[in-house]
């Protein structure tokens, strides 16, 4: 598995060349555009990995889904969903038009911000620092890493930069799909955006998902069965921002993208798999990244459909 990881990484180390890291949170600037590497954990606890797998970075939109998680074990279902959509919004990720455009007004899914920060603010808990505190509990014990903390730097510079998505809450918030205090839901929402993390940690989170929310080392159920079908779900329809169609006709594998340049994809009954890559695709998805998991789909015979 490693010769055949490192023979896809090489094939496709070129490509980081076509995009740019992330620079509308300035903290992402940081990035090295060159970096690249992919991790494998499959349904029998085997970890395969090659290139720049223990590079930290920020884990980004990715978090959207565990907060998914989070929210539907919290709340019934129908309560989640008549706050935020289950359709694809054809729209990039931070868009705000639909917010007053379409008849509902909510947001299209939980993939995008607006839907993201709708699910942020379900996530139960007495004080803003028990919800801290649960959602980075819930983080390291599907990632089986106590270590995964908050990047403040990043944090600090989202929280600067991140006037469109403070316009977003508050519309929400008027619209009545928010409860409570808005800055405090931001303040949550974008310190799940910076956790920090590597390409094993979403590989094994991926995994987690891939075996319907049970942990393949120890047969703990993590995330009920449900839970994790309506997650898997969602990555397949929405997970990749607005080119997510085309992402499951090439690739064919539930997949979720960030930012800060990881992917997370979960194949059902069979691995995680997380790629690192921050040379971005004007959609914000790791160009190389992409292109990684296309090679491994087709060599593997991952796709799902």
């Amino acid at each position: 598995m490693e010769r055949i990881l490192k023979e896809v990484l090489d094939t496709n180390r070129k490509y980081v060349n076509y995009g740019q890291v992330a620079s509308y949170i300035p903290e992402l600037k940081n990035a090295h555009r060159d970096d690249l590497g992919i991790c494998i954990i499959d349904k029998d606890n085997n970890v395969y990995k090659v290139g720049d797998c223990e590079t930290k970075f920020t884990i980004q939109s990715i978090s959207k889904t565990i907060v998914l998680a989070m929210a539907l074990m919290d709340n019934d279902w129908i309560d989640v969903f008549s706050k935020v959509g289950m359709e694809p919004s054809g729209d990039p990720f931070n868009s705000i038009m639909k917010l007053e455009t379409n008849d509902t007004k909510k947001p299209c899914n939980p993939m995008i911000n607006a839907g993201a920060i709708v699910t942020t603010s379900l996530i139960k808990g007495a004080t803003p620092q028990e919800k801290e505190e649960r959602m980075l509990k819930f983080f390291r014990r599907l990632a089986k890493n106590d270590n995964i903390g908050i990047n403040y730097d990043v944090y600090e510079s989202e929280k600067v930069s991140g006037d469109r998505n403070r316009a977003m809450a508050y519309l929400l918030k008027n619209d009545g799909f928010i409860d409570g205090d808005v800055e405090e839901v931001l303040d949550l929402y974008f310190k799940q955006c910076s956790l920090e993390i590597d390409a094993v940690d979403l590989a094994r989170i991926g995994m987690n998902l891939a075996s319907y929310g049970i942990d393949v080392e120890n047969g703990e159920r993590l995330i009920s069965e449900r839970v994790s079908r309506m997650v898997k779900t969602f990555m397949v329809t929405c997970g990749m921002y607005d080119a997510s169609g085309e992402f499951a006709i090439k690739v064919g594998i539930p997949a979720k993208s960030g930012v800060g340049g990881g992917i997370m994809a979960s194949v059902p009954n069979s691995m995680g798999i997380g790629v690192y890559g921050p040379s971005l695709d004007k959609k914000g998805n790791s160009v190389a990244g992409v292109k990684i998991l296309e090679d491994l789909s087709k060599k593997l015979n991952l796709n799902i459909f």
